[in-house]
């Protein structure tokens, strides 16, 4: 069966040195179109330039129609790079992708829309620009803008609608006008959970039709229940490629091999660094302040300790961390503001060691992700959760209570030993 996508050795490469031309003299203009000419290798090593970023190196992959797959990768892997120049946005520096089917891309919101058009003439538009005539999209057009729910706005100008708006707007006809081939960014996060629940019943629906769906998320949670298969990229090139998603997800949300990691510590130089502060550790720590790197009781408190040299104060800085289990599912957040300003943590200039304690019995049985973040409140992150390269792992193992009864984990999120008494 010929694949209906066909990924034959993808390169993309990116200049370092600023916005400026591609090309510095006349000479390397004309080195350039002469280079244009020479027919190239997909399989050619990229050569290693100081003024070059491979976003993409020799990416290879074949979709055959009717898959739904998954692909994962923290910041920066390179996913929104390999899907833009799957839906012809960006041509690849070396490979080719061949695609045989219409393509309906949702890369960013509001991708595709004019912003003086209405919402009415975006979606006559959006239906133009995938090959259907004007009586093909009015035969859908009244399911479009039921399922995006926003019927009251359709003949407003689209740029007066807030991203929540234009998400539903843009999934909606990219679901609905029937492209062979759907091709969806991490755009899912702007819509309410509602919407979400709409979205992901929407793609299963699309993927039993027989069309084929790439997926990009980080909620590893929605990639499980939607996806037959994950791509698993790393530094711009195929870690994994696996239909056990399960397992694939849990090594990507834990680490290589599942391998637990109580601190991110040395590997840190010079990878969070801001006007504000440097992060120099970030670190789960045991009773006696030890870097936890094994799984513990949940009888057992642990400290989470963050270490940073802070450059400039303010207060509207505060950093904490998140813990997200191995469904992708929030567990827990925790901020240096959480209480009443007299009580937040003294910050001061210099170095600063901020540490935490989560109390036993709280954390259910399993693996867990700790995502470190920073941020400037109401203003913006430094580091957000779940798109951030300081993360640990934990694992809690038995402890969860003395009953005879609970010696594993059990259901739900967290399990705490409440107190409970008889009058």
């Amino acid at each position: 069966m010929t694949p209906i996508i066909s990924v034959n050795g993808i390169g993309k490469k990116y200049r370092l040195n600023g916005a400026g031309s591609a090309h510095d003299t006349l000479r390397d203009l004309l080195a350039s179109m002469i280079s244009r000419n020479r027919p190239e290798r997909a399989t050619e090593a990229p050569q290693a330039n100081p003024r070059e970023f491979w976003a993409l190196k020799d990416v290879c992959f074949d979709v055959n129609e009717g898959e739904v797959v998954g692909i994962v990768g923290r910041n920066g892997a390179g996913k929104s790079t390999l899907l833009k120049i799957l839906s012809r946005i960006t041509t690849p520096t070396t490979g080719e992708a061949i695609l045989n089917g219409r393509v309906g891309s949702l890369l960013e919101v509001g991708t595709g829309f004019h912003p003086e058009l209405t919402g009415r003439e975006n979606v006559y538009f959006n239906g133009t620009i995938l090959g259907l005539r004007k009586h093909e999209i009015k035969a859908r057009f009244d399911e479009i803008v039921a399922f995006s729910g926003i019927e009251a706005f359709i003949d407003t100008p689209i740029k007066r609608y807030s991203s929540g708006m234009k998400m539903r707007l843009a999934f909606s006809v990219a679901a609905h006008l029937e492209p062979e081939i759907m091709i969806i960014d991490e755009v899912l996060a702007v819509g309410d959970v509602d919407f979400q629940t709409k979205c992901l019943g929407k793609m299963r629906d699309v993927a039993s039709a027989g069309r084929t769906v790439l997926f990009v998320s980080h909620n590893m949670n929605a990639v499980m229940q939607l996806c037959s298969r994950i791509v698993w990229l790393e530094r711009g090139q195929v870690k994994a490629d696996s239909k056990d998603v399960h397992q694939t997800c849990g090594r990507y949300l834990l680490g290589e091999e599942g391998k637990l990691q109580g601190g991110h510590e040395a590997e840190l130089h010079g990878a969070l660094e801001c006007d504000f502060f440097s992060l120099r550790s970030f670190r789960i720590v045991g009773p006696e302040g030890v870097t936890l790197d094994h799984p513990i009781p949940g009888s057992c408190d642990f400290g989470v300790e963050i270490t940073l040299d802070i450059h400039r104060l303010s207060p509207l800085l505060n950093f904490g961390c998140v813990v997200v289990d191995e469904n992708g599912q929030h567990v827990l957040w925790s901020v240096t503001t959480d209480k009443a300003v007299e009580d937040w943590p003294e910050l001061k200039v210099g170095r600063n060691v901020i540490t935490a304690r989560v109390p036993a019995h709280l954390l259910n049985e399993g693996r867990y992700r700790m995502d470190f973040f920073a941020s400037l409140h109401g203003q913006g992150w430094f580091s957000e959760p779940g798109n951030t390269s300081v993360s640990v792992h934990l694992q809690v193992s038995g402890g969860l209570s003395e009953s005879p009864y609970w010696r594993s984990r059990r259901p739900g999120f967290i399990a705490p030993v409440l107190n409970w008494v008889a009058n």
